[in-house]
């Protein structure tokens, strides 16, 4: 871990239909760390995780990452951001209408890739690394669970971003499963990879303990790894 600051949130607020979610929160993540967030359903994780890939801009005070601003953030820097960021979700979001090597061609071309031999050189790249090439002709719906969120990983690292936000990356997944995208997780991590995981999971926490920041009451407190 460096001290580089990836992330940045200083005095944020962030309000949806005159409900508060966050009031004043502050918030310092620095390069290389493993974060989990946790806290009880309609705490707030999601919320979090939206205002750090650029989904919400409600919100007033000051949030960074990976350099940009996301408070003044411009249309035509999304694309950008998105290049420095990669998300997993827990549904796995891939497009049903069409093959592995295409959903994740699909994620270059959105982010600005036009060399069409370059695209296919990352895309064999990454799913070498997440040993899953020889399924890139396959439809999601001919995956399993744990093999679609594999391929949801190799989507967020496919622009070798800064920091990967993982939202529930676990939460359709059964135990074992799910410890193999956390050992997945932990490899990109220890790249150098800010990896941030908004979790109910506290299996994951206990067998691969870090850093944990709790969310209550729209506040946040930062839990040691002994007590995560």
């Amino acid at each position: 871990m460096s001290n580089d600051v990836i992330v940045s949130l200083k005095k944020v607020n962030l309000k949806s239909l005159d409900k508060t979610i966050f009031s004043d929160i502050s918030l310092k993540i620095y390069k290389g760390e493993l974060i989990y967030i946790i806290g009880k359903t309609g705490s707030g994780k999601s919320s979090l995780m939206k205002i750090l890939y650029g989904d919400t801009q409600s919100i007033d005070g000051s949030a960074k990452i990976a350099g940009f601003d996301l408070i003044n953030l411009k249309p035509n820097q999304i694309p950008f951001l998105r290049r420095e960021i990669g998300i997993i979700f827990q549904d796995f979001k891939l497009l049903p209408d069409r093959n592995i090597a295409k959903n994740l061609e699909f994620v270059l071309r959105a982010t600005e890739w036009s060399d069409q031999k370059k695209i296919e050189e990352r895309i064999n790249e990454t799913l070498d690394l997440i040993k899953l090439k020889e399924k890139k002709d396959k439809y999601p719906n001919e995956l399993s669970g744990g093999e679609q969120q594999r391929i949801a990983i190799a989507r967020a690292i496919l622009n070798k971003p800064k920091v990967i936000l993982a939202d529930e990356p676990t939460g359709n997944l059964d135990p074992a499963t799910s410890l193999e995208v956390m050992e997945l997780l932990k490899s990109i991590n220890r790249e150098g990879t800010t990896v941030l995981i908004a979790t109910h999971d506290y299996d994951i926490i206990s067998n691969f303990p870090s850093k944990t920041i709790r969310i209550d009451k729209g506040k946040f407190l930062e839990l040691s790894k002994k007590n995560s």
